[in-house]
């Protein structure tokens, strides 16, 4: 039986809601690390630490998915609980065929300007080489990074949380199979691991494409619709949280690499890129939640069901507490296994990277609440609220702690960064709700 959006939602049925999309992100977070494991076991640091520093470039122009997917659907989901389901579809046919023609312009764009903005970055020699070979393929999909990135989101508020689960995992596969394949078998390099990345993407963004445009008995279909700048303008301003905090982890990630190449050289680059990694699997967990709850949030909010809106609340708190306390113990166990698993074959990058994880692993404390409160504003159709949190979350916090710790502390003053940053942001997150409660009735 399917669960409704108009629902009324205890904790075993937010849990079984929320689950699907949970997984979805963590193991799309599983299948970009199996290209960090490739690259780093088959073609070398060098490469590896390529990878990472263009990485975070590749990651800004694939945010635009993340805008229209949680600012949209907040924008569906909040019309469907209005009770005009005619208009929240052409809501979602407007969002997708416009984030997919800006997503082709940003890829043109990217090719042409990708190897100026290596070397922006601080690439050097080889290493420029490296970022161009990789990103031009990888650009080479962005409309359907976009698209799939975007489905994550609209497959949640159609009700059909558990395909895109199995979306996501179609496109992991393909990811996981061809890059031992091209990467493993064939020997292509750095361009077999590119090239496994971007034929997944394709799929993991036509799959879902299929399915909206065919007759199916979810809640959305792709269909006619009319332009609108100001639905467009509002679904941007909905979403800046989500692409403010990608943009912005990647700025910081260029940051974090720049300090490191300062204080660490190339193996800092590429103990960050392993931490990074393992990070991203982990808040995952915390992402996938908040995309999964938002539209329950939108729905009920456009339908005045205020008592509901405060269960969520509690309940939603009370689950990412546990899941915060059981990721920090795991990151502290895992610590050398994982540095093993990557850089086994360099004591000293190990030793650096297992030092890095410990200090690290304390950010999922605090880590989670922010991205939930964050995305808990977006589901309310409050940009501005979200927007501030990962702002100062994402980018000040990260970068004044990034700059002023390492001059007390060098090295582990750049891993201690991000608990600082993640602690901040908490405080931030609890402010912005008590001073919101009375107007949104939670």
């Amino acid at each position: 039986m399917n669960i409704q959006l108009s629902d009324h939602f205890d904790t075993k049925k937010l849990l079984r809601f929320t689950l699907p999309s949970i997984a979805m992100m963590i193991f799309t977070s599983i299948y970009g690390v199996v290209d960090g494991f490739f690259v780093s076991n088959y073609t070398g640091k060098i490469p590896f630490a390529a990878v990472n520093l263009i990485m975070p470039f590749l990651m800004i122009l694939g945010t635009v998915g993340f805008m229209f997917g949680t600012g949209g659907s907040a924008i569906v989901a909040k019309t469907m609980g209005e009770g005009d389901k005619e208009r929240a579809n052409r809501y979602f046919s407007l969002f997708i065929y416009f984030s997919t023609a800006v997503s082709a312009v940003l890829a043109i764009f990217g090719i042409i300007f990708l190897e100026p903005v290596s070397v922006l970055l601080g690439a050097e020699g080889e290493m420029v080489g490296n970022c161009v070979r990789y990103g031009r393929i990888i650009l080479l999909a962005l409309p359907f990074f976009v698209l799939q990135l975007e489905f994550q989101s609209f497959f949640v508020t159609a009700e059909r949380p558990n395909l895109g689960l199995v979306s996501t995992i179609i496109s992991g596969v393909t990811n996981m199979v061809l890059d031992w394949l091209l990467v493993a078998v064939f020997s292509m390099g750095l361009e077999g691991a590119a090239a496994a990345t971007a034929i997944s993407q394709a799929v993991g963004g036509i799959f879902p494409l299929i399915y909206f445009l065919s007759d199916n008995n979810s809640l959305l279909r792709l269909g006619k619709t009319n332009f609108s700048g100001r639905t467009i303008i509002k679904a941007c301003i909905n979403g800046s949280s989500e692409f403010m905090s990608n943009i912005s982890m990647s700025l910081i990630g260029m940051l974090y690499n720049i300090q490191l190449l300062s204080y660490a050289g190339e193996n800092g680059v590429a103990a960050y890129g392993v931490m990074m990694y393992v990070n991203m699997i982990f808040a995952a967990a915390f992402i996938g939640y908040s995309i999964g709850v938002a539209p329950v949030v939108g729905f009920h909010d456009g339908a005045g069901n205020h008592d509901e809106l405060k269960g969520i609340l509690r309940r939603s708190i009370r689950l990412i507490a546990v899941f915060s306390v059981c990721m920090t113990i795991a990151a502290q166990l895992l610590a050398v296994p994982l540095a093993q698993l990557f850089v086994g074959y360099d004591s000293a990058l190990m030793d650096l990277t297992v030092t890095a994880f410990r200090i690290c692993g304390f950010c999922y404390l605090f880590m989670g609440f922010a991205i939930f409160s964050s995305g808990f504003f977006t589901a309310l159709n409050d940009g501005v609220t979200s927007a501030v949190i990962s702002f100062l979350r994402t980018l000040v916090f990260q970068c004044a702690a990034v700059l002023l710790l390492p001059l007390v502390w060098k090295i582990n003053g750049v891993w201690a960064s991000i608990v600082v940053a993640e602690f901040m942001a908490v405080v931030l997150s609890i402010i912005f709700l008590i001073i919101k409660r009375k107007k949104y009735h939670y």
